[in-house]
């Protein structure tokens, strides 16, 4: 039984050939499953074109379009890899993705033709006026070879730091893990069928996503397969614009809200209250979840959403490039309490379906405590031409296989599993571990606090101190903020010093940029530097 992403979507075409697949806020357009059917079809067969053939990789250098989506199917169904790209990167970056993923050509957009063309050698393929026509005189037919489960998919991430690295996976492994092949809540595997999504879209009403985080990052591409191969509807917008969402919401009427984190949930939640405050109340009786991942939520702000939209639920899950799906929780109106609880970390989600804590020899914990966070079950291959990275992260423990991501974690007594942050990103402060993460959500917690990023800095002391890079409103009153964190975090987690921006700097996916930050700390003279005899205590 085939379970491969470009049949899965095939499938629920032909279930459901007029139904609206995609709305296009950049062009104003509505595409049906058939419209968007022939228009990967035509893709595909301009690729092959320019020289791509089953096996090549086709680097997807766009933000969210229906041609970006088309781009990625009609390389899946030519049995081509799309490569991500990060259409944030310059010259020197795009060229070290480009040779790393081995691309073959490249499909873009006007504005980042230029960069793209001065990057490579290999065709570049711009979707601009000219391109309709040449996509016209493309073949519309789904004639391409047979497919195979273990077609590749081939997702590169930044992470928090290095240099971007491709991860491997079977496409049917991916499917299982992040594109509706098993029930995110109960852990159910979906048959062995893959037109069972297909059947079901046919027989339902479908509903209507709004997809916030880029397809080029695997928290928007693969809940808009997933939406798709379920016979649904995806609506995109070119950039993020908090007041444009609420329009697309009021008018487009989506059922569920895909956001990143803080990045895109603090605007969209200071949009609202101020639409509110001037007496606009927007209509979000549509909406029945936004849902969040792949970078930290704040519960403060999980708070603020649900007491302005209190029909709404909220899904915060856990996962990345290297683990998939690993775990979700849903809040409501009704049960606020985890915004002034006494947990500390990140997200908190249910353990199971292959999430785990392992200590320092890879051993699941049987009690409490803190180690790190790992997953079994349906993982990647690997990562693209680095055995020897691949080897440090995915390892087998009494012949169980499993990818340790360098992320910490505590396993609670209830059995849940808390998220405490990036292994690589701990602050060591006269011998305390400090978790960036759970610093951030509490300086976010602050009303002053627009975004934060914790860092490291050097301490003669301590050997490493604890610092902020910050975007505020108005003058910042340090000491209400520091009196703010010292109710909820020891001494020693509350930052020392501080450098306040216009703006904190994210990926497009929404995480914190910690190269950024660091440099910013390393080039520039700190905004404010709490007293020194205060730090640990």
């Amino acid at each position: 039984m085939a379970q491969n992403l470009a049949d899965l979507f095939e499938h629920a075409v032909d279930a459901v050939p007029d139904r609206v697949a995609v709305v296009d806020g950049g062009s104003g357009r509505e595409f049906t499953y058939a419209d968007l059917e022939r228009r990967s079809n035509r893709l595909a067969h301009l690729l092959i074109d320019r020289g791509v053939s089953g096996g090549s990789h086709v680097g997807i250098h766009m933000h969210n379009a229906v041609d970006t989506l088309a781009g990625f199917l009609a390389a899946f169904k030519l049995r081509a890899v799309p490569v991500n790209v990060n259409y944030r990167y310059v010259r020197d970056e795009l060229a070290y993705v480009y040779d790393d993923a081995d691309v073959v050509a490249v499909l873009t957009q006007p504005r980042y033709a230029d960069a793209a063309r001065a990057a490579t050698e290999h065709p570049v393929v711009v979707v601009d006026e000219r391109f309709e026509e040449t996509l016209a005189d493309c073949s519309s037919d789904r004639d391409f070879e047979e497919r195979a489960d273990d077609d590749l998919f081939l997702m590169y991430t930044g992470g928090t730091t290095g240099a971007p690295k491709g991860v491997m996976w079977r496409q049917a492994d991916m499917w299982r893990v992040l594109g509706g092949g098993v029930d995110f809540y109960s852990g159910e595997l979906m048959a062995d069928e893959y037109a069972q999504s297909a059947r079901a879209g046919e027989s339902a009403d479908p509903m209507r996503f709004l997809m916030l985080p880029p397809l080029i990052h695997v928290s928007g591409l693969m809940p808009t397969l997933g939406a798709l191969f379920s016979g649904n509807t995806v609506i995109f917008e070119p950039r993020f614009d908090a007041a444009r969402v609420w329009e697309v919401v009021e008018t487009c009427r989506p059922a569920i809200m895909v956001i990143t984190g803080d990045a895109m949930g603090r605007p969209l939640i200071d949009e609202l209250e101020g639409r509110a405050a001037a007496g606009r109340t927007v209509d979000v009786s549509s909406l029945l979840a936004v849902s969040s991942g792949a970078a930290l939520f704040s519960p403060a702000l999980k708070a603020r959403l649900l007491g302005l939209a209190p029909t709404v639920a909220i899904s915060d899950s856990i996962g990345s490039s290297e683990t998939g799906f690993g775990g979700i929780r849903v809040y409501s109106a009704a049960d606020t309490s985890f915004a002034t609880s006494d947990h500390a970390g990140g997200p908190r989600v249910p353990a199971g379906r292959g999430a785990t804590v392992i200590d320092d020899d890879d051993a699941p914990l049987t009690e409490p405590g803190e180690g790190w966070f790992a997953k079994t079950g349906y993982l990647p291959i690997g990562y693209y031409k680095d055995e020897t990275k691949s080897a440090s992260i995915f390892r087998e423990h009494e012949g169980v296989r499993m990818v340790v991501s360098g992320d910490r974690a505590r396993l609670e007594p209830d059995g849940a599993i808390t998220l405490l942050g990036r292994g690589s990103q701990v602050v060591n402060t006269g011998g305390e571990k400090v978790f960036v993460e759970e610093v951030e959500g509490e300086l976010k917690s602050h009303p002053a606090v627009i975004d934060a990023i914790v860092i490291a800095v050097a301490d003669e002391r301590f050997g490493q101190g604890v610092a902020a890079v910050v975007a505020v409103t108005g003058a910042p009153d340090f000491e209400a903020i520091e009196t703010h964190l010292r109710t909820r975090l020891a001494g020693y987690k509350v930052p020392r010093t501080y450098w306040v921006v216009d703006a904190v700097t994210r990926t497009p996916s929404g995480k914190p940029d910690y190269g950024w930050a660091t440099s910013i700390a390393a080039s520039s003279e700190p905004t404010h530097v709490r007293d020194a005899a205060r730090s640990h205590r």
